[in-house]
């Protein structure tokens, strides 16, 4: 899938997410805002978790009125990336825009992680989703539309809650936690050729 027209969502503008075969090709694209339904297709999406550089991981609660999962804490960013657009671009734009950071050391950790999570009113998520560690120095601006709370938090403390189950996040973020090493950041970079190949950078 080639990046060199990608052109990212801009205000106002239509968002759309990359539809998916079962084997990560790209098939088409869908409206964000139409696409999660009781039988939402497979899409593209990636999950990041920043790191201060104190290594606490920034945890949000995502707004109380998304449609998915509102009110739910998780990671400290989700999002997906445009048709045509680099993945790990992504990541920085949906960062900066959700809240307000700049970010470093971007590094790709599990490059196939694949869910499917079913609300309690039916509404389903279905995503090939992988997820990138990364750090800042900024403080965090949220943006109220997409976050309703921000929290640093002790990350051994924090994995070793998600995985007792008694620290209550999204479902996505508990199969991430229980698949990352025990230390996220001292990871080493996963191969971009075990991406989806929808998501993999041209050539």
């Amino acid at each position: 899938m080639s990046t060199a027209h990608a052109t990212p969502p801009t205000a106002g503008s239509t968002e759309e997410v990359v539809l998916l075969a079962e084997d990560g090709t790209a098939i088409g694209t869908a409206a964000k805002a139409e696409v999660h339904t009781a039988d939402t297709p497979l899409h593209l999406a990636f999950s990041c978790y920043v790191f201060d550089e104190a290594g606490r991981l920034l945890l949000t609660q995502r707004a109380v009125d998304k449609p998915t999962w509102g009110g739910v804490w998780t990671n400290s960013c989700c999002g997906h990336p445009a048709p045509g657009e680099d993945i790990t671009d992504t990541v920085h734009r949906r960062v900066q825009q959700e809240l307000g950071l700049t970010l470093h050391d971007v590094t790709l950790v599990l490059p196939g992680f694949r869910y499917r999570a079913v609300m309690d009113n039916g509404t389903v998520e279905n995503e090939l989703c992988p997820v990138f560690v990364a750090t800042t120095p900024d403080a965090v601006a949220p943006d109220p539309d997409e976050v309703e709370d921000v929290a640093w938090v002790d990350w051994p403390a924090f994995r070793d809650e998600v995985l007792a189950g008694t620290r209550d996040v999204s479902p996505w973020c508990v199969q991430q936690v229980e698949a990352l090493p025990a230390d996220p950041r001292s990871a080493p970079a996963a191969d971009p050729a075990l991406l989806p190949p929808a998501a993999r950078p041209p050539g």
